[in-house]
């Protein structure tokens, strides 16, 4: 979910009629998907024309993902996982994935140092845009100089190249 703060900016004057035209807009070509989602939404734009000057509220959205891009991209994971001989456990697999894709949040480490914690990819948690922005960070990262030397240590770096684009290749867009 995306939340946004969005504050009344009286600097703009808007006349009466100006105002009764923003309403129209933003509950006429939006619209709730129902009669009840609609009045909901009229209430929450009419919440909104009323704010006074620098009141805040929030404004949560949710873009759920898609299901088809989801499972291609859980198939990617698992294609990677199952070829590699690196990681035995597919859930460390998949941190040492959002690592080097750098989808984590940095926390002070056990020794005073910095270190990456994988943030989560739950369908809560990741909107569409985010998961197709992750997916290609982590194309990117499994495409890279490290990745493929490191789930293939007894080859060579072009041998273990050669083997992650082997795998990859299905994935290509």
């Amino acid at each position: 979910m995306t939340q946004t703060l969005i504050m009344r900016d009286r600097s703009v004057a808007l006349t009466p009629a100006e105002m009764e035209a923003g309403k129209k807009v933003l509950t006429e070509v939006l619209r709730g998907i129902d009669e009840k989602n609609h009045k909901r939404w009229r209430r929450v734009v009419n919440t909104w024309f009323e704010l006074e000057e620098g009141e805040i509220t929030t404004v949560d959205t949710r873009h759920p993902r898609s299901g088809p891009f989801h499972r291609f991209h859980m198939a990617l994971e698992q294609a990677v996982f199952n070829g590699q001989e690196r990681f035995r456990d597919f859930d460390r697999f998949r941190d040492w994935l959002k690592i080097g894709a750098s989808h984590v949040e940095w926390v002070p480490g056990a020794k005073g140092g910095i270190v990456p914690l994988p943030k989560s990819i739950s369908y809560a948690e990741l909107e569409e845009q985010e998961m197709r922005e992750l997916h290609e960070k982590m194309m990117e990262f499994l495409h890279g100089d490290h990745a493929a030397p490191y789930l293939w240590k007894h080859l060579d770096a072009e041998e273990a190249g050669t083997m992650m684009s082997s795998i990859l290749s299905g994935f290509e867009k």
